[in-house]
């Protein structure tokens, strides 16, 4: 693995599904770590712990006075009401592409504080996702209900400007490599990041689609609104501290 793969590879859970993508598909399918849901215990966490990690992914100038929601058995619910439209979060392996391999790893624990535009429209297919999944609906069943509300226009479109803080020393991102990185995400419209300058050589800006590593994982998934993730590390954590160098 090159320097750069492995720098990619820190960044997220989501550089990682990238990384995974760029092998041959039948390595992809000869190992499924996690091929089903764990009991829903594996998942929860103590709630103050759950708030205190949502927090540590922004610095504390943006994510003291945002609201916090934390996961039950049954979705998530607001465990703290913001003052600036900001929402912090921890979310859990599903919230990765639909074919990701680590989609039901339980030890997944995402931290993330998300602006305002994101919180409007990014968030809501977090919500539902989340209580499609943990109500027993199956993959398939969920993509559907998701297209159905999109189409219902139940599930709005991505506002523009929507950004997420990912800088929490705390989170686990994949079972790969370090296992997290402090790093900055942006969502788009955008089929690919060529505008972004993304996924070239030295470049430090990594696009992933936010639906799938592969669209013949789920065929369905080819009429869904084209979204792009962009990921940029940062150098810092969200308490100041340096981070280790990627």
């Amino acid at each position: 693995m090159t320097r750069n793969q492995i720098r990619i590879t820190l960044l997220s859970g989501f550089a990682l599904a990238a990384l995974i993508a760029s092998r041959p598909v039948a390595a992809q399918d000869a190992k499924q770590p996690y091929p089903n849901m764990a009991p829903i215990e594996q998942y929860l966490m103590d709630r103050d712990a759950e708030i205190a990690l949502a927090r540590s992914a922004a610095p504390d100038a943006i994510s003291h006075d945002a609201s916090v929601i934390v996961l039950t058995r049954h979705g998530y619910e607001t465990a703290v009401q913001g003052k600036n439209g900001w929402v912090c979060w921890v979310g859990r392996g599903w919230m990765a592409m639909f074919d990701h391999p680590e989609f039901w790893n339980p030890k997944v624990r995402a931290a993330e504080c998300i602006n305002p535009p994101a919180a409007r429209s990014v968030l809501p297919y977090a919500y539902k996702r989340t209580e499609l999944l943990l109500a027993g609906h199956s993959k398939q069943e969920v993509i559907a209900a998701i297209k159905a509300a999109i189409d219902k226009k139940e599930l709005l479109a991505l506002e523009p400007g929507t950004v997420s803080y990912m800088m929490s020393k705390d989170s686990y991102l994949t079972d790969y490599g370090g296992h997290n990185g402090p790093h900055m995400m942006f969502y788009e419209t955008a089929k690919d990041g060529a505008a972004w300058g993304a996924n070239l050589t030295n470049s430090p800006v990594l696009a992933v689609d936010y639906w799938y590593i592969s669209a013949e994982a789920f065929p369905q998934l080819k009429s869904f609104p084209p979204l792009s993730v962009f990921l940029v590390g940062v150098a810092k954590w969200s308490d100041g501290t340096p981070a280790p160098s990627m």
